[in-house]
């Protein structure tokens, strides 16, 4: 199992999400001259979300990032500024098949000073 946990920034909840390099190769193949693969995630309410990752064309670092559907993702879970977002890669052992989930958790504040978060 992949996973990888990211606060969110700014950028994170208006544009895109920077992806750590080495969760692409959790992430669907590449076609051959491809910068971008779709995949799908499911929410912790079974809904299936679209996303595509894409990768710098040119350049020795690819800096991932998740474009289309990530947006719509942040505004369907109401996301901010320092909650935080999980993707989980998951492999059937009876079948080989490669499932995908996405997590959003609210910051838990106190104060202004987070003590932890909630899955919503």
């Amino acid at each position: 199992m992949a996973q990888f946990s990211k606060i969110l920034r700014k950028t994170d909840t208006k544009k895109r999400l920077s992806v750590p390099i080495r969760f692409l190769r959790s992430l669907p193949s590449f076609k051959l001259g491809s910068h971008a693969v779709t995949f799908e995630a499911t929410d912790e309410k079974g809904e299936a979300w679209p996303f595509q990752c894409s990768i710098r064309k040119t350049g020795q670092y690819p800096k991932p990032v998740l474009t289309r559907g990530w947006v719509a993702f942040v505004k369907s879970k109401n996301l901010q500024v320092g909650d935080k977002v999980r993707f989980i890669k998951l492999k059937n052992r009876a079948t080989a098949a490669i499932s995908y989930k996405v997590r959003a958790e609210k910051a838990i504040k106190i104060s202004g000073a987070t003590f932890g978060y909630a899955q919503i």
